[in-house]
């Protein structure tokens, strides 16, 4: 690819390179932000095979396989090579066309791989039987040294895993079973989940501890949220309670108010009569001759 870049303008060159980096960093984890870079790379560089070639990875990634499948025939013209092939046959599949995808798994180009190359191939080919119905075809199709092989390679685990699932189609649990754990064996990279299917087979449930702790965490917040809500109702009565004790006493002080006003008036009355009665006994005592 390096070689392929300098042919272009050194800032252009730059530009492309920065994009294309883009793409191999986030092909797996976000395919499409990695399109997106491929789509950039592409608009600067469309004569460039090696852009040529990740735009199609980026749009496969996705599952555009039109796209992708124009992108790696216009690379393939650009370099001859024959190494896109399996992948090409693939895109026939995802869109449809798994008939189309065999007849390519006959082709001359095939016996032009490299063994990594026909490994690929013929899980591709495992792939279009089973899409065409034909499941102990599939079975059959990926029977081969390298599947007997006990060396490990980058391709083993896959082609192990392909295996034991044409197997369980087919009805064979126990074979399943053994393959699953072969390919498991060789999984040094965790890129197939032969664990999980094992223990699906084993009828092993796993708890997500995580996920557990998640929800006690919300479980406490919503009872916290419950007696803080109590605490409050409580607080509101208390103050109801207090307000109607404050309208109780001042009732009461305008009460003992007029109490006491009634009291005056009683006084009143009594110092009235005496001052007559006094003026009584004036107007009796008998005058001094």
């Amino acid at each position: 690819m390096r070689q392929e870049l300098l042919s272009l303008p050194k800032t252009l060159a730059e530009d492309v390179a920065r994009n294309l980096v883009m793409v191999a960093k986030l092909l797996d984890e976000d395919p499409e932000q990695a399109y997106g870079y491929s789509r950039v790379a592409l608009r600067l560089a469309s004569r460039v095979a090696a852009v040529r070639e990740a735009a199609g990875f980026a749009a496969y990634a996705v599952g555009k396989y039109s796209e992708a499948l124009a992108e790696f025939r216009a690379a393939r013209r650009m370099t001859g090579s024959v190494e896109l092939w399996p992948v090409m046959a693939d895109c026939e599949r995802g869109l449809g066309r798994p008939e189309k995808a065999m007849a390519m798994a006959g082709e001359p180009e095939v016996k032009r791989l490299d063994k990594a190359g026909q490994v690929e191939m013929r899980l591709v080919a495992a792939g279009a039987r089973r899409d065409m119905g034909q499941a102990d075809a599939a079975v059959v199709t990926l029977q081969s040294p390298e599947l007997a092989s006990s060396a490990v390679h980058p391709w083993t685990a896959r082609l192990r895993y392909a295996y034991a699932d044409a197997l369980l189609e087919v009805g064979r649990e126990g074979e399943a079973r053994d393959w699953f754990a072969k390919a498991l064996e060789a999984d040094q990279n965790g890129t197939t989940d032969a664990s999980d299917r094992l223990a699906e087979l084993d009828g092993v449930e796993f708890t997500d501890v995580l996920e557990g702790a998640e929800e006690a965490d919300e479980a406490d917040a919503a009872e916290e949220a419950g007696t803080a809500d109590e605490a409050g109702k409580a607080v509101e009565a208390l103050k109801a309670d207090a307000g109607a004790d404050a309208d109780g006493g001042e009732a009461s002080g305008e009460s003992v108010a007029s109490a006491g006003a009634g009291a005056d008036d009683v006084t009143d009355e009594v110092v009235v009569e005496d001052t007559d009665a006094d003026q009584v006994r004036e107007e009796k005592r008998p005058e001094k001759g």
